[in-house]
């Protein structure tokens, strides 16, 4: 599994194979060149196929889509344009064929106890979360658990939701915000949930003690602070597995470190 993600927007739609590889290289901010190097092929065939003068094979299409690092959605888009089969599946969560997703996903969460942990999908509705997340909602006063139907960007962005106990609230919703919008410009069912969610203001410009942007959670028993990490599937096969990240929160200092331990050992005792 991979702990990095980046996201492009979709070429415009109707326009040839060869167009849509031209929109991703540019947005890729790669010369026609240094795409054909990285593929295998010669400037000059690259140049024929973006113009439509030379048709590309399947396998020139899934070579020049790799090293672009193409969501697969819009793999299967280039190659519908050109002529040929989608080439990958959208299955259904709970299809038998993701049995092994399910089972990496529940041993990384199990395994980031007592550090909360979340997968959420690219509308960044949350599809399931291990036990330190829930206790970390409480401790916050949250009304709302990760339960199937909570939404992340609703619930940071939307009063009575875990936004409302942000001690940085406001640079956590504009952060939240921003990344959405990016993803939204490739994904038309989310760029319609944040036109139902209330945009952020600028976030406050104050100098950070840290080198990134942490999430400050008020609880009674004091400020808990995160770091936020993600990790993706490496080479997905599948649209749908593509699209599940998990979120950590790693603990960024000892009290926090401490706190969900024993908030985490708590829990363990009453549940065992």
């Amino acid at each position: 599994m991979n702990h990095h993600l980046f996201h492009r927007s979709n070429p415009a739609p109707h326009t040839s194979a060869g167009q849509q590889l031209r929109h991703l290289r540019q947005q890729a901010r790669l010369s026609q060149l240094e795409l054909a190097l990285l593929a295998g092929l010669s400037q000059r065939h690259l140049s024929c196929v973006e113009t439509g003068r030379a048709k590309a094979s399947p396998s020139t299409l899934h070579a020049l889509l790799s090293a672009l690092g193409a969501p697969l959605e819009h793999c299967n888009e280039v190659f519908v344009a050109a002529g040929y089969a989608p080439r990958y599946a959208t299955s259904p969560l709970d299809a038998p064929e993701l049995a092994l997703v399910h089972a990496a996903i529940e041993h990384i969460l199990q395994a980031n106890n007592p550090a909360p942990a979340i997968v959420i999908d690219s509308n960044w509705d949350v599809i399931d979360a291990n036990a330190s997340t829930g206790l970390l909602l409480a401790m916050a006063g949250v009304a709302q658990q990760p339960a199937a139907g909570l939404n992340l960007l609703q619930t940071l962005l939307c009063p009575g939701g875990l936004g409302d106990h942000l001690a940085n609230a406001q640079e956590i919703r504009a952060a939240a915000w921003q990344r959405a919008s990016r993803e939204a410009s490739g994904n038309p069912a989310l760029a319609e949930r944040l036109r139902d969610l209330p945009a952020p203001g600028n976030p406050l410009q104050a100098a950070s003690t840290t080198p990134v942007l942490l999430t400050r959670v008020d609880t009674a028993q004091g400020e808990l602070r995160f770091l936020s990490t993600f990790t993706t599937f490496g080479m997905p096969l599948d649209i749908t597995v593509q699209s599940l990240r998990i979120e950590h929160l790693i603990p960024a200092d000892p009290l926090t470190r401490q706190k969900m331990q024993a908030a985490f050992e708590q829990w363990s005792a009453v549940t065992a």
